[in-house]
């Protein structure tokens, strides 16, 4: 995972976050912006996303020599 990628998680995470705390997010939805941010969180820290594997995506520049 690189590191916009991980940037762009992050940012997200603390954008939901914000937003069901200032109650602009409530019920339901809150908690699904809450376990998003969670999941985005602990993906941008671990450096890996596991849908991504399936798939073979990848976010990394591929260096060829």
């Amino acid at each position: 995972m690189s590191l916009i990628d991980r940037y762009v998680r992050w940012t997200l995470a603390v954008v939901l976050i914000a937003l069901a705390g200032a109650g602009v997010i409530t019920g339901v939805w809150m908690w699904v912006a809450g376990i998003l941010a969670l999941i985005f969180l602990v993906t941008g820290w671990v450096q890996f996303c596991p849908l991504y594997y399936p798939f073979g995506i990848t976010t990394l520049k591929k260096t060829g020599k």
